[in-house]
């Protein structure tokens, strides 16, 4: 049910992305390319790791998770920061998001790592129903801050100085 994702996925990945991002009604802010997704996950520096969930009977891909590795300077460890679960809503309730989580509990667990984290859009309340039934509880006590666009822009520009050559 749940398989790493290979280089011969990325069309499905970059599909099931887009798929996300107009469930949560972001399709336009969903900029990334295939090839984009071809160089995180298969390049020369692999930022990011993705696991496809396929069906049992057609092997077809339903779902995926996409990850990357955190660090947590209190508890002096890696964890895993989920970006992406998305399951096609045909599939949904069949176990494969839970299979997808599962699997990377299950590195968690393998590899010591000790938190799989991840976001949820508040309105989004059977999603919510769904981790809350896996025993996981949000952070209410932490907001997120994100920097983009120009504003990340002269940020970046604004404070560095140019490097030597």
């Amino acid at each position: 049910m749940i398989r790493t994702a290979t280089v011969a996925d990325v069309p499905v990945v970059h599909a099931l992305v887009r798929e996300l991002a107009d469930y949560e009604k972001l399709l336009h802010e969903a900029k990334a390319t295939e090839e984009q997704l071809r160089e995180a996950l298969f390049g020369e520096r692999p930022a990011v790791h993705a696991h496809i969930a396929v069906d049992d009977t057609t092997g077809e891909p339903v779902g995926f998770a996409l990850w990357f590795l955190t660090f947590s300077t209190w508890r002096g460890v890696h964890g895993i920061y989920l970006e992406d679960l998305y399951v096609r809503p045909t599939a949904r309730g069949a176990g494969h998001g839970k299979a997808l989580l599962a699997e990377l509990a299950a590195i968690c667990v393998e590899r010591g790592y000790q938190r799989l984290e991840w976001a949820v859009l508040n309105w989004n309340a059977p999603t919510i129903a769904f981790y809350d039934s896996l025993g996981a509880r949000p952070q209410d006590e932490w907001t997120t801050y994100r920097l983009t666009d120009q504003p990340l822009t002269d940020l970046g520009r604004g404070t560095r100085k140019p490097r030597p050559e």
